[in-house]
């Protein structure tokens, strides 16, 4: 294992196309620039603990597992709705091709040709990957009424959406960096 590794968070990077020559590597925390710390090689299971191979298969975890497989930050805003500060997030003014992935279960969220800047401070997409992978909840939280969206496959909290977008949904999907994670293609 490799030293000073921190949190605990796991991902198959064979399936993120991060790694396509090594099988499975368990990764825990990241460095201070966000990249992926190393940390020891797992089981050569063919996907990330708990995930199936259907993509949309629903993913239900003990909150002890969401504890252990995401980073404190993660858990906060992933499992328990928090929300980061504004213009805080890694991908807040992130502009390369690819894919946004649940960073709790690895679904295709949104992708690049659907991210905008918005100016709100969080990452801004006008369109979803797909329409069943985002679910709608009404949030009347903080004595405002606005529409939570979160993760079809495993329910994790995401972020809103706002009918301020551009043409052609004028939907505003403002989602935190925390609970993205980004795939080149």
């Amino acid at each position: 294992m490799v030293s000073g590794c921190s949190g605990i968070f796991r991902h198959n990077l064979k399936a993120s196309g991060l790694r396509p020559d090594v099988p499975e590597i368990s990764v825990r925390g990241r460095s201070l620039e966000g990249r992926p710390l190393f940390c020891e090689p797992v089981s050569s299971r063919a996907h990330p603990p708990g995930l199936e191979a259907d993509p949309m298969a629903k993913v239900e975890k003990t909150d002890q597992e969401w504890r252990d497989q995401l980073t404190p930050e993660q858990y906060r805003v992933l499992r328990q709705g928090g929300t980061e500060y504004p213009g805080t997030g890694e991908y807040n003014h992130h502009h390369e091709t690819g894919s946004y992935h649940c960073a709790a279960c690895g679904s295709e969220l949104f992708t690049s040709e659907g991210k905008y800047d918005s100016g709100c401070g969080w990452p801004a997409f006008w369109v979803a990957a797909a329409g069943d992978r985002i679910q709608r909840l009404e949030d009347t939280s903080h004595g405002m009424r606005r529409v939570e969206v979160r993760c079809a496959r495993c329910d994790s909290h995401l972020g809103h959406v706002f009918e301020d977008g551009p043409q052609p949904t004028g939907e505003r999907y403002c989602i935190n960096s925390v609970c993205l994670q980004f795939r080149h293609k």
